[in-house]
């Protein structure tokens, strides 16, 4: 396969035979507004032969502008350029959906975490080596669209995985992480729609992967002959019916209390890897009467939850610039020359609970309507690296799998009377990405209002858009089981009873059918909420939202009549969305907004908590530290920031951490929450607790052991490591409630603040001026690449550290025009 290389520093001349190089496939090129046409749909697909081609266009900071000629030569392009970014971390997850990761690694390894929650490799393994065989995944690509994925998506992926291939064949692996590594292999489009699986079940089965592979009847006597019969089974590790390694011993301590509030804190947004700021201005606030979109995505900062930006075009079909999750195909948050949007985590629980009364003697068997209904057994094999293989079985049932909890905090023991069987919507979906292309060819919000409404696609997010034309939009689309309140207050076990109200998390009586979910008319999956039945805010002054409910997406117009499984109504709300209203509420009175003031909204860097609570600790310091007045001193003359030049924001930040997680929230704050001012309540910090001092003390001590000056620049203190180079980064912590939030790795002995877990990701502040052309600036705070060979691995991370943003090149004049332009063609 050819690939030729260009560089933008030569003359006129030189940029027009890269325009010219670019004839095959732009042949026809429409104007970049131009709308795609529906009748057009099907007709560019080609054999699932080879002959894929793409042009890849890279700008600065490594950004590739693919141009390809239909979706399958798309989807050739962008598995290309990931592959070319991303080697590494693309192979991992691989292995991980086909199950292999302890053939690989080791069964007690660790995966990264970016596919699911499970604890260990095999856990993970026997999970999805599960879904493998069960051919789930086959399952849905049969159905047909809108329910299951539609023909053009089908295309992109057999083109990823035919790019990422053809990557693998034509280049030599330079990243340490997997070079020569054996696990790094070809994939196949199936590959591509397993990972996409795995994405859209992280809300559902993905918290339960180590409760489904490790859920055991309760043991019982062993009939006659069962010692002899198990020890005559194969040799290896197991625990299916050949052994009594299939059962555990009955435990029965399910404490409703408990599990109610391990339930809340399970679901909790600040408990969460992930999260996001999204705000959406409508053109009665801006300078120019065309709308406003702000996207902060908070994602992990490593693996493969990591965003990786493009733009994706075909001519008069598909123009679109954004990141994508790592391993699909399609841009999931970005913008066009017409609308732009983005997403934050929602607060819907998108999964429920089944609580099974079981058949007296038979553990494995259930009743429904007094008629008992086996469950099914599936027996999975993972081969170990370091050992003999493993079998377990996994226990299914008409809701889907039993499990024996949800993550370690929140056991659900199966006993001889009790099992809990666990429903997950989102597992019979794979309209994702097909939501994702609904917006990406939108011409409005109410295209990407139709979009939600066709496909139905989105698991655990939320959208917020704005247009040229000034309008906003809020929608808290998601597939969901249909959990009607009413449904919950009819069907809800004891246990449902007191978890339901406290999480959203639903236990319902399994063993009658007319505490089935039932459907909605407009829903296109039976089981879920239909379109009409969403929280939904158009054209508000402002529409923002900070991973709480939708109740306060604009707090002018709050937001009520939704049910219980969507979020809470009038509950305190966490300091980064308050912080968030405060901000944008008063940018939306004062008006006249442009792209500038997206950008100094992205980067300031405002502590709500220390507005709300550094005065009183100041003032109640020096009765505390008797014996340190320059803390004291320090913590008063600090400007209430997490800049990184700011100066006892690192002291504030050690305490602040330690006050919240000794002190009850109820004994925090002198006002408490009031539903009448959600956004000033509660306040006034009581620092008369001894914990108030404790923790003030504490942290000053922890600075002063570590040889941390209480004044020292946050810069000199948290920061990333990358090739050597100590890079500096500001934000802060969801407990501080900074709209820009880092939640970095403490390592006192290593300086501070060493590394960031996960934050502010792919950020996009994107406007209009009546041009062709959106106004936009982008930043990927860790880059593009994760290889520390290549040369954008931290050139984006040294921007974000220095508050500056890569002015996006959208219209084909700007790309051409890139001091930096290298042109790859690229053919199968």
């Amino acid at each position: 396969m050819p690939v030729r290389t260009l560089s933008a520093r030569r003359s006129r001349g030189r940029l027009a035979l890269v325009a010219a190089s670019l004839a095959a496939v732009t042949a026809g090129l429409l104007p970049a507004a131009a709308a795609a046409d529906p009748g057009d749909r099907g007709r560019e697909h080609r054999p699932s032969g080879g002959g894929l081609s793409a042009v890849i266009r890279y700008t600065e900071y490594g950004i590739p502008h693919i141009l390809a000629g239909d979706y399958a030569d798309l989807g050739f392009g962008t598995g290309w350029a990931q592959a070319a970014d991303q080697v590494c971390v693309l192979a991992d997850g691989f292995v991980t959906v086909n199950g292999e990761r302890s053939r690989h690694f080791g069964a007690s390894g660790a995966p990264d975490g970016s596919l699911s929650s499970a604890a260990t490799n095999l856990t993970s393994d026997l999970y999805f080596r599960g879904v493998k065989e069960a051919g789930t995944v086959e399952e849905l690509l049969r159905t047909p669209a809108p329910a299951g994925p539609s023909r053009d998506l089908e295309e992109l992926m057999r083109g990823w995985a035919a790019g990422y291939n053809a990557w693998l064949r034509k280049n030599r692996i330079t990243d340490p992480a997997c070079a020569g590594a054996a696990w790094v292999r070809p994939v196949t489009a199936l590959d591509v729609a397993r990972r996409g699986f795995a994405v859209s079940v992280l809300g559902g089965q993905g918290r339960a992967v180590d409760g489904i592979t490790t859920a055991r009847p309760p043991a019982a006597p062993a009939a006659p002959g069962a010692a002899a019969r198990a020890g005559n089974a194969a040799p290896g590790r197991t625990d299916t019916a050949a052994g009594r390694a299939d059962t555990a011993p009955e435990r029965t301590d399910v404490d409703p209390e408990r599990t109610a509030e391990a339930a809340r804190a399970l679901f909790a947004p600040e408990n969460a890897t992930m999260g996001s700021n999204a705000v959406a201005f409508s053109g009665a606030t801006t300078a120019n009467g065309r709308g406003l979109l702000l996207g902060n995505p908070h994602y992990p900062w490593q693996g493969g939850r990591r965003f990786w930006q493009s733009q994706q075009t075909i001519p008069g079909k598909l123009n679109v610039s954004g990141a994508s999750l790592l391993g699909t195909a399609v841009v999931s948050i970005g913008f066009n020359d017409k609308v732009a949007w983005s997403h934050t985590v929602a607060t819907g629980v998108p999964m429920n609970l089944h609580q099974l009364t079981l058949v007296p003697g038979d553990p494995t068997a259930y009743l429904v309507d007094g008629k008992p209904e086996r469950m099914t057994a599936r027996t999975v094999t993972v081969a170990d690296r370091d050992g003999a293989p493993v079998t377990r079985t996994q226990w299914w049932t008409r809701y889907g799998p039993v499990t024996s909890g949800l993550g370690a905090s929140l056991p659900l023991p199966w006993t001889t009377a009790t099992a809990y069987a666990l429903n997950d919507p989102n597992a019979a979906n794979l309209r994702g990405s097909d939501t994702a292309l609904g917006f990406a060819r939108a011409r409005s919000t109410r295209d990407v209002a139709e979009a939600l409404r066709r496909t139905q696609g989105l698991p655990w997010v939320n959208t917020v858009a704005a247009d040229a034309a000034g309008h906003s939009f809020f929608s808290q689309a998601q597939v969901l089981p249909r959990i009607t309140d009413e449904l919950a207050e009819r069907c809800s076990t004891p246990l449902g009873r007191v978890v339901y109200p406290a999480s959203g998390v639903a236990v319902l009586d399994g063993s009658r059918t007319e505490c089935a979910l039932g459907s909605d008319p407009d829903a296109v999956q039976p089981g879920t909420f239909g379109p009409s039945r969403m929280p939904v805010v158009e054209d508000a002054p402002y529409a923002v939202n900070s991973n709480d409910s939708a109740w306060l997406t604009n707090a002018d117009r709050p937001l009520t009549g939704y049910e219980r499984v969507f979020g809470t109504i009038a509950t305190p709300r966490s300091l980064r969305t308050r912080g968030g209203i405060e901000d944008v509420a008063a940018m939306a009175a004062r008006g006249r907004l442009t792209v500038r003031d997206l950008q100094e909204q992205q980067f300031a860097d405002r502590v709500p908590a220390g507005d709300l609570a550094a005065a009183d600790a100041a003032a109640a310091c020096p009765a505390a530290l008797p014996a340190d007045p320059e803390a004291c001193r320090v913590l008063a003359a600090w400007d209430r920031t997490m800049d990184p030049d700011s100066r006892g924001a690192l002291l504030f930040d050690r305490f602040w951490r330690r006050f919240t997680a000794s002190v009850p929230v109820a004994q925090q704050w002198k006002v408490p929450f009031s539903a009448a001012d959600p956004v000033r309540t509660p306040r006034g910090l009581v620092t008369e607790t001894p914990g108030f001092a404790k923790a003030l003390a504490d942290a000053v001590a922890e600075l002063r052991t570590a040889g941390i000056a209480p004044d020292a620049p946050l810069r000199d203190h948290q920061f990333v490591v990358r090739g050597g180079e100590r890079i500096p980064v500001g934000g802060g912590t969801e407990s501080l409630g900074v709209w820009n939030k880092t939640e970095a790795v403490w390592n006192a002995a290593g300086g501070g603040y060493v590394e960031v877990a996960h934050g502010t990701s792919h950020v996009q502040a994107v406007g209009w001026d009546g041009g062709r052309c959106p106004v936009a600036r982008t930043l990927l705070s860790y880059s593009q690449s994760s290889n520390p060979a290549s040369p954008h691995f931290a050139d984006q991370t040294r921007l974000y550290a220095g508050e500056r943003w890569v002015t996006s090149r959208f219209c084909e004049k700007d790309i051409l025009r890139s001091p930096a332009l290298r042109v790859v063609r690229v053919r199968d």
